[in-house]
C-alpha cells in the first residue's frame, strides 16, 4: 500500500541516524586527521556515493525490495548523511543515458555555481549582520 504518512515516517527515521552520522564520522575524521583538509565531508561524500550505488543496485536487483526500506536508506538516511551521493548516483545516471553534455554540465556546473552559490550565501548574509 503507497501510503503518504507510511512514506514520511520512514523518510524521517532514516533523517536521524544520518544526519547523526554526518556529525560524528565529522568529528572522528577532525580528531584523528585534523582541521587543514576537510577530511570528513571527504569521507562522507565518498562512503555516501558507495552506499548510493549499491543499495541503488539493491533495489532495482531483488524483486519485491520494499519501497518503504528504499525510502528509509536511500532518501531519509543517504539524504541526510550526504546530498552528494544523489549528485554522484544523477551524473552517472545522465552519463548512463548518454547526455554527455548535461551530464558535464550538471557535473562542473554543480560545483562551480555551489561554490558561487556559497558565496552569495554569505554576501547576503553580511547584509543583515553587518
Amino acid at each position: 500500500m503507497d501510503s503518504p504518512l507510511v512514506f514520511t515516517l520512514m523518510i524521517a527515521i532514516g533523517a536521524v541516524p544520518g544526519a547523526l552520522s554526518r556529525y560524528f564520522v565529522t568529528e572522528w575524521t577532525k580528531s584523528a586527521f585534523g582541521t587543514k583538509f576537510p577530511y570528513g565531508t571527504f569521507v562522507i561524500n565518498l562512503t555516501g556515493c558507495l552506499l548510493m550505488g549499491f543499495f541503488f543496485t539493491l533495489s532495482k536487483g531483488i524483486t519485491g525490495y520494499p519501497k518503504e526500506l528504499d525510502l528509509l536508506i536511500r532518501t531519509g538516511f543517504l539524504g541526510s548523511y550526504t546530498t552528494f551521493s544523489t549528485y554522484g548516483y544523477d551524473a552517472l545516471s545522465l552519463w548512463r543515458n548518454k547526455n554527455t553534455g548535461a551530464t558535464l554540465f550538471y557535473w562542473a556546473g554543480s560545483a562551480v555555481f555551489g561554490v558561487i552559490a556559497v558565496y552569495l550565501g554569505v554576501s547576503i548574509a553580511h547584509v543583515f549582520v553587518r
